[in-house]
């Protein structure tokens, strides 16, 4: 778990962000990131402290309350609640000394609207959880707690109940940064270079906390940040030399690199403009050549049939929970329904942009099936099943399906630092 530091002696503007980082989430299902975007200019300790804090409040939410809730005689406003979900985070879970994480916490709510009138609650709490926590933290089964039910109980038809209870406890930790090479790169230098590890699929996996644009070889384009799982649907594809290939929902373009490095020629279709414009600076810093369309890839065409599409359509995204906590808090049933739509709309579309005999692959970052397995079962496109080989995927035979689709999800690699939840489907036009 990171440990970084406000840059103030006190940390207070840095746990005042956080909780007004928990307020747009938690309140107004606003995503972490969009609520990051939305701060008051913070120095970058404080903004990276603050971000550790509320993804930590929002990963372990449920057994944080667990733990407070004992303690309270009736509901105090949700801010105040906050920044006691704070408090107990940098007590229990990141190892904050206890008379920093109670005196800037409180100094916190003091801060907040009417916010004196809860500092002696505040004061009491947190002291009561420095001398108690610890036992009754022990006493909690977290990977429960911290998991919502329509979740828990949709890993647990999904899954088995083992592998449910493995993907939770993975969402505890965050996710390694990983990174795809380009071809031609020699891995076990970059390995060296990067202090990481070269895994069986042939990403790198850094072993140690980094800030990505200081890193050798970000700014020459030797590489991309992508995680390992998030590498495979484009590897899939195993796209030749020429071929036309179109990349839906390209953003922010890990696979439309692969594709284009791979030497296709790369058609990137991505409809929101600023996510587009990522793209393209993703290509440039790359040294990557790919035409980039903003269009909805429900409804745009080619002008004329490619041979392979790769389609990572919209989704819950519920397999990067390790990576967006807010996931957990933002997300509900209802949204499966809505988007499975979506993706059917795509995954006919994507067809009918093929030639006969052209390959699509079909992703998703979701661990709900209803969203991938459900996806091949619905449609009605003229498709077949190109299963996928065991071979194709080293140090990974458990992630393909008897069904011959890649199946991977955080329990995965375990070892080492697990990976995203991903679904992929081989499939060629009939």
């Amino acid at each position: 778990m990171r440990t970084t530091a406000p840059s103030d002696g006190s940390g207070t503007q840095a746990r005042s962000a956080a909780i007004a980082l928990l307020e747009a989430v938690l309140g107004r299902r606003r995503t972490l990131e969009e609520a990051l975007d939305a701060l008051p200019r913070l120095e970058p300790r404080d903004r990276g402290f603050a971000h550790l804090l509320a993804a930590t409040v929002l990963r372990r939410l449920g057994t944080l309350d667990a733990l407070i809730e004992p303690f309270l005689r009736r509901a105090p406003p949700d801010a105040v609640r906050h920044a006691l979900r704070l408090g107990a985070a940098q007590l229990l879970l990141l190892g904050t000394p206890p008379h920093a994480a109670v005196g800037a916490t409180v100094a916190a709510v003091r801060a907040l609207p009417k916010g004196t009138a809860f500092t002696g609650l505040a004061n009491a709490v947190l002291r009561r959880l420095a001398t108690e926590g610890v036992a009754a933290l022990d006493g909690l089964d977290a990977p429960r707690l911290d998991t919502p039910d329509w979740l828990w109980r949709s890993w647990h038809d999904a899954y088995g109940a083992e592998t449910a209870r493995a993907i939770a406890t993975a969402h505890q930790r965050e996710a390694p940064l990983d990174l795809t090479l380009k071809p031609g790169e020699d891995a076990s230098v970059w390995a060296e270079r990067l202090g990481a590890e070269v895994l069986p699929t042939g990403s790198l996996r850094l072993t140690a906390e980094a800030r990505v644009p200081d890193l050798p070889g970000f700014v020459e384009g030797a590489w991309w940040v992508q995680d390992a799982a998030a590498a495979l649907p484009a590897r899939l594809l195993a796209v030749r030399p020429g071929e036309r290939v179109i990349d839906l929902c390209a953003a922010p373009g890990g696979k439309t690199a692969q594709l284009a490095a791979a030497g296709a020629r790369v058609t990137a279709v991505e409809r929101a403009p600023d996510r587009a414009a990522r793209l393209r600076e993703n290509l440039t810093r790359l040294r990557l050549d790919a035409e980039v369309i903003e269009a909805d890839a429900a409804t745009w065409r080619p002008p004329e049939p490619a041979d392979a599409v790769l389609l990572d359509a919209p989704c819950t995204a519920t397999g990067t929970i390790r990576r967006h906590p807010d996931i957990l808090r933002n997300k509900r049933a209802s949204d499966v329904a809505s988007l499975t739509a979506v993706q059917d709309a795509m995954l006919a579309n994507a067809a009918a942009m093929l030639r006969p005999g052209g390959r699509l692959i079909y992703a998703v970052c979701s661990l709900q099936p209803e969203e991938g397995e459900g996806a091949i079962a619905r449609s009605p496109a003229p498709l077949r099943r190109a299963p996928i080989a065991a071979s194709e995927l080293p140090g990974l035979p458990e992630a393909i399906t008897s069904e011959g689709v890649l199946r991977t999800t955080p329990a995965l690699w375990p070892a080492r630092g697990g990976m995203d939840g991903f679904f992929a489907a081989r499939m060629i036009r009939t």
